[in-house]
C-alpha cells in the first residue's frame, strides 16, 4: 500500500497509473505535478489526483513513492528539481522508454545512482496524450520491464513490482542495455517508420487524394504517427545507438525488397511475405 504517491507528469501514463492504483485500493493520496495548470486542474476534477503542485519540490514532499512520467529530455531537470526534497526512504521510479539515458541522467544529477531508484518501463500506451486520455485498464495484462542495477535496493524493486502488479501488469526484469536494444527493434523503429511514411506522403503534391483513399491498412500502420512528437523525438535521440543499428539493418532489407520489385523477382517477394506472415501469426497466436 502506497500512502502518498506523487506523479510527475499526469498524462496518459502517469494518470493511468494513478487511476489503476485507486481502483485496486493500493494508494492513499495521489499528488500530481506538471507544467500545464489546466491539465492538473482537470486531473483533480476527474479524481485522478487529490491535489497538485506545479513545483516538483513541493509535490514530492512526504511522498513514499514518486513516479516520473515526463519526456526523456526533461528527465535530468526533473531529477535536479526533486533531488534535495525527497523524503527519507522514498522510492523513485519512472516510465521512460529508454533506460540507458534515464540511468545516466540519475547518476549525473544525484552523483551516484540512488539505491531506492528503480528504473522501469510500462509497455503500454495509445497515440493519445494528456490526463483526459488516461484510463485504469491501460496496464491490465500488459508487460512492465524493470531494470534494477547492482546498486538498487531489492526491497525497493519488490515494492515497485507490487505496485505494477496491483495494476494488473506482468512484471519482468531486464538489463538496461538489453532493454534499449529490444525496444529499438519492437517499438522505436516502428514509430520512426510511421512518422517517416506519413511525412513523405504528406509532402507529395497529390497528398489530398492519397489520404482521401487511404483504407484500413494505412490507418493501422500509421496510427502511431499521431503520438506525441516531442516525446518520440526524445526517445529516438536518447536511444540513437540501438535505433541507428536497427534502422541500418532495415535499410538493407528495404534495399533488397526494392531490388526484388524492380527486378520482378516474385519468388523472392513471396518468400519474404510468407516468412513475415508466419512470424506474425506465431506472435499473434502466442498472445491469445
Amino acid at each position: 500500500m502506497i500512502q502518498q504517491l506523487t506523479v510527475i507528469g499526469v498524462g496518459l501514463i502517469g494518470g493511468s497509473l494513478a487511476r489503476a492504483l485507486r481502483r485496486a485500493g493500493f494508494v492513499g493520496e495521489v499528488v500530481g505535478c506538471g507544467r500545464s495548470l489546466g491539465n492538473l486542474q482537470r486531473a483533480r476534477e476527474l479524481g485522478v489526483v487529490d491535489r497538485y503542485h506545479q513545483d516538483p519540490a513541493q509535490a514530492v514532499a512526504g511522498a513514499d513513492l514518486v513516479f516520473i512520467a515526463v519526456p526523456l529530455g526533461a528527465m535530468a531537470t526533473t531529477f535536479a528539481a526533486i533531488r534535495d526534497h525527497l523524503a527519507p526512504g522514498a522510492i523513485l521510479t519512472d516510465g521512460g522508454s529508454v533506460k540507458g539515458s534515464v540511468v545516466a541522467d540519475a547518476r549525473q544529477v544525484f552523483g551516484r545512482l540512488p539505491p531506492r531508484f528503480v528504473p522501469g518501463h510500462p509497455i503500454a500506451g495509445t497515440e493519445q496524450s494528456g490526463v483526459e486520455a488516461s484510463f485504469a485498464e491501460l496496464y491490465r495484462n500488459r508487460r512492465v520491464i524493470l531494470t534494477p542495477l547492482p546498486e538498487t535496493d531489492p526491497v525497493a524493486t519488490a515494492q515497485v513490482q507490487a505496485m505494477w502488479e496491483a495494476c494488473g501488469a506482468e512484471v519482468t526484469q531486464m538489463a538496461v542495455d538489453h532493454h534499449d536494444e529490444v525496444l529499438a527493434a519492437t517499438s522505436h523503429l516502428q514509430h520512426l517508420l510511421a512518422y517517416g511514411l506519413v511525412d513523405s506522403l504528406a509532402r507529395l503534391r497529390e497528398n489530398d487524394e492519397i489520404f482521401r483513399y487511404a483504407a484500413g491498412g494505412f490507418r493501422d500502420f500509421t496510427r502511431i504517427a499521431s503520438s506525441h512528437p516531442i516525446m518520440w523525438r526524445d526517445i529516438c535521440l536518447a536511444n540513437r545507438q540501438a535505433l541507428g543499428q536497427m534502422l541500418a539493418r532495415f535499410q538493407r532489407e528495404l534495399a533488397e525488397l526494392a531490388a526484388d520489385v524492380e527486378g520482378g523477382d516474385g519468388e523472392a517477394l513471396l518468400a519474404v511475405f510468407e516468412r513475415a506472415k508466419a512470424a506474425r501469426d506465431r506472435y499473434v497466436g502466442s498472445q491469445g
